[in-house]
């Protein structure tokens, strides 16, 4: 195999590669296209960039020097096994290798439409099979107790109707936390629809309740950080944009207060808010047009939610069930 240039690695977006000169400025190009031709998220930037750099130390253990474009290129099968294998005894859940192996594969899928070396090796590779984990809903007393209760974990009022206004648009309207705290001034949802930039910068168009609209509207009456039309529609107490471990944090307060399981997160609320409304008769290719879902089959996940709902209820309520 071809020598490496033995210098330290160049970190790539604050991420350090253990890897030769040639290979890095693919992984750079990589990252870059990433970011940039697939909009993906800075955090799935981010998160990639990590796997690879997990990847690529332990070529450097393994081929007993930094990889180069030509290491790569030789890869075999049992090398990218024993990859998997190391991620597996370093203690890494199958959802998690899932993603690494995706990472890699996006990397070499690019480095052969770049023409730059080619493996048919990583295609053979099987990916970790994924527990079948069904999505967490809070049940609709839950959900009305949290949105009772969010704002009063705050001194101040206008932050406690600022946590009363997050929460009430994930619940009301299935956003994400990062959805959420994306929005702008001009973006505020005070308006009958929001327009909402998702994954993959996909945007999609969701009713807002006269009670979202309540909400976001007492918050900015309260709030004292005015803003330009561009500026976060949310802020924290110095009046930069509101971070989610704040909402995090929040949640965890009321939950613990309200007796709730851990799973009752900010993201359980966009779960609820599909699961309320298909439990209602809500159509799933609407629901899945409302929570932004590239693939019918993401959607579906909650009908066994609904059925499992459903078979409690049963099993609770039903005269022969209880003999």
């Amino acid at each position: 195999m071809a020598t490496a240039e033995a210098r330290p690695a160049a970190p790539i977006d604050g991420v350090f590669f253990l890897a030769a000169e040639d290979a890095r400025g693919a992984i750079h190009a990589y990252i870059a296209r990433l970011a940039h031709q697939r909009r993906a998220s800075a955090h799935t930037v981010a998160a990639y960039a990590r796997d690879l750099s997990a990847f690529f130390g332990f070529l450097g253990d393994h081929l007993g020097q930094p990889a180069t474009l030509a290491d790569l290129g030789a890869l075999t099968l049992a090398d990218f096994r024993s990859y998997l294998a190391r991620r597996r005894e370093d203690g890494l859940a199958a959802t998690s290798l899932a993603r690494e192996l995706s990472a890699l594969r996006g990397l070499f899928r690019d480095l052969a439409r770049s023409g730059v070396v080619s493996n048919a090796a990583i295609g053979l590779v099987r990916t970790p099979k994924r527990p079948h984990a069904l999505p967490k809903p809070l049940g609709e007393s839950e959900a009305g107790d949290v949105l009772a209760d969010i704002g009063n974990w705050q001194e101040e009022p206008w932050i406690a109707a600022r946590d009363t206004a997050v929460i009430t648009l994930l619940y009301g309207c299935g956003l994400r936390i990062s959805e959420a705290l994306n929005l702008t001034r001009a973006e505020a949802p005070t308006g009958s629809s929001l327009r909402v930039l998702g994954k993959g910068r996909k945007e999609r168009v969701v009713p807002v309740l006269p009670a979202v609209q309540a909400a976001v509207a007492e918050y900015v009456r309260l709030c004292p950080f005015a803003g330009g039309p561009d500026d976060p529609l949310f802020v924290g107490a110095r009046g930069k944009k509101l971070q989610a471990a704040i909402v995090q944090g929040q949640m965890r307060k009321v939950r613990r207060a309200l007796n709730l399981p851990e799973t009752a997160t900010p993201h359980a609320l966009r779960h609820s808010f599909a699961t309320h409304l298909l439990s209602a008769g809500g159509d799933l290719r609407a629901i899945q047009e409302l929570l932004g879902h590239a693939s019918l089959s993401t959607t579906q996940r909650y009908t066994e939610v609904d059925a499992a709902r459903l078979r409690s209820v049963y099993q609770d309520a039903h005269p022969r069930a209880r003999s």
